[in-house]
């Protein structure tokens, strides 16, 4: 444990800080990125990103370490203060400029666009809205066919069962 990469130098003291404690979290549960990832909702590739300061971490994936490493609530709850400030000074991601009017497309004609650091880092992927959704109520009345065929469909697999 502690073989860590070294941060990058410009970056924000309150994210610094908040790495550095997260890392020693990490190393005191004695658990691998592997098994860290088994026991969380996130991968080896994302802690590695968020224990080397690429990615803010969201809440939840601080929220599990936490939990993982058996601190008691108050710490806890410092952690939850940690994680605020350091990702309210996060370095954003750089974007690409949008292309002037008149310049010349990509080789083949492709075109290539800058993206926006979109992530909500108080959200897993799990929780963040859908980028494209159809009305709430087509949505409901969708899970609510599709629970009321699951519902007929258990009532006569258990007619047919019990006879």
């Amino acid at each position: 444990m502690g073989a860590w990469q070294p941060l990058p130098d410009d970056l924000p003291s309150e994210v610094r800080h908040f790495v550095e404690q997260l890392r020693q979290l990490k190393d005191r549960t004695g658990l691998s990125l592997v098994a860290l990832g088994a026991r969380t909702a996130y991968s080896k590739s994302s802690w590695q990103r968020y224990l080397n300061a690429t990615q803010p971490p969201p809440r939840q994936a601080v929220v599990a370490l936490c939990r993982v490493a058996g601190i008691d609530k108050d710490e806890a709850e410092r952690f939850g203060v940690r994680w605020e400030l350091a990702v309210q000074a996060w370095p954003k991601p750089v974007t690409v400029p949008e292309k002037p009017e008149g310049a010349v497309p990509a080789v083949g004609g492709a075109e290539v666009e800058g993206e926006e650091y979109e992530d909500d880092p108080t959200l897993p992927w799990w929780d963040a809205p859908p980028k494209t959704s159809g009305p709430p109520s087509r949505r409901l009345l969708m899970v609510a066919v599709v629970l009321a065929v699951l519902l007929v469909l258990g009532v006569v697999i258990g007619a047919v069962a019990l006879g």
